[in-house]
């Protein structure tokens, strides 16, 4: 069934995820908050900020006016940042159709209320959470856009539309599988960005596999931790929205977070760092709310809190290794 879709915001991901949505035959526009970007898009295919190299099906559109955009849209998909998502959606809010089903790509913790995106969006939005639709997984933008083969999870509370949207995004090298834990998918996608930031520090500090393997495995830990805390299935951290995620955003260095967490580690300041970068690193802002998340919880999260240090208090990054391998020695 063809579906006609809307992406508000036209970052890497929102412009890769257009791209997933047309190729499986849906009518899609992007939002791009400049006209610029939107008027590129319509007269070359291309986003020229973001994925320049990549055609956009001649199925996707844009425009820099949302309310024409939201309009009758049956999938608002929401690829803003995370931290500017109840300020953009308490203006789109009243556009929404009433049968739509929002969609969020987003990766984070908002910071002050703690809350989870599609919290965000029901409370903004005023919807209940079966019309809320989380995306979450191993998606790399630019591979997914190369058409390199990947697989995601599409998790929702109303089995009947997580299959609906599974559906409108499954292509010939996409794969989506339907999941019921939405607390899980989420907290998977926004703590793994604050264990790419340690991943990169340790990289760029130096250290091997073990160190990175570390890294990982007790990240892993302490996301499950978290996850369990607030209602989540652990098993699902042992799938794509969690290790799957995880491993790849901590690997790759197309990671965003990976990649600011090398400049921290070879030196810069988090001013000096965000210049170089000029993209969002959505994990040095979710370590302080996630932090506080599980303070809230009575959580151990070690390195979550080391690297909220690092990013917010000005700690060395080799001061909060040693930190973190000076801390009591317990059962794993």
């Amino acid at each position: 069934m063809t579906e006609r879709a809307v992406v508000l915001g036209a970052g890497s991901w929102g412009t890769a995820f257009a791209k997933v949505l047309g190729d499986a035959g849906n009518q899609v526009t992007i939002w791009s908050r400049r006209p610029e970007v939107a008027d590129a898009i319509n007269e070359r295919h291309v986003n020229p900020d973001y994925l320049p190299q990549t055609r956009l099906p001649d199925q996707v559109d844009a425009t820099s006016d949302a309310a024409s955009a939201i309009r009758g849209a049956d999938l608002v998909v929401l690829a803003v940042p995370s931290q500017t998502l109840r300020s953009n959606l308490a203006e789109w809010r009243d556009l929404i159709g009433p049968a739509a089903t929002l969609i969020s790509l987003m990766k984070g913790i908002e910071l002050g209320t703690t809350r989870r995106m599609s919290e965000v969006i029901c409370e903004v939005a005023g919807v209940e959470q079966d019309r809320v639709v989380v995306v979450s997984g191993p998606n790399l933008a630019p591979e997914i856009a190369q058409e390199q083969p990947a697989a995601t999870v599409v998790a929702c509370s109303d089995p009947g539309r997580a299959t609906l949207v599974q559906k409108s995004m499954t292509t010939r090298y996409l794969r989506p599988y339907t999941n019921d834990d939405v607390i899980g998918c989420e907290l998977g996608g926004a703590v793994k960005n604050v264990i790419a930031l340690a991943y990169g520090m340790a990289a760029a500090l130096g250290f091997g596999d073990n160190t990175r393997a570390t890294l990982v495995t007790r990240g892993l830990a302490e996301t499950a931790r978290l996850g369990v805390a607030l209602g989540a299935d652990p098993l699902t951290f042992a799938g794509l929205a969690g290790l799957g995620d995880l491993v790849a955003t901590c690997a790759s260095p197309l990671s965003r977070n990976r990649s600011f967490g090398e400049r921290l580690g070879r030196g810069e300041t988090l001013e000096q760092a965000q210049a170089a970068t000029r993209q969002t690193a959505e994990g040095v802002k979710s370590c302080l709310s996630i932090r506080d998340l599980a303070r809230k919880h009575e959580v151990e999260m070690p390195i979550t809190e080391q690297v909220e240090r690092v990013c917010h208090e000005g700690v060395d990054p080799q001061a909060a290794l040693v930190a973190l391998m000076s801390r009591e020695t317990k059962p794993e």
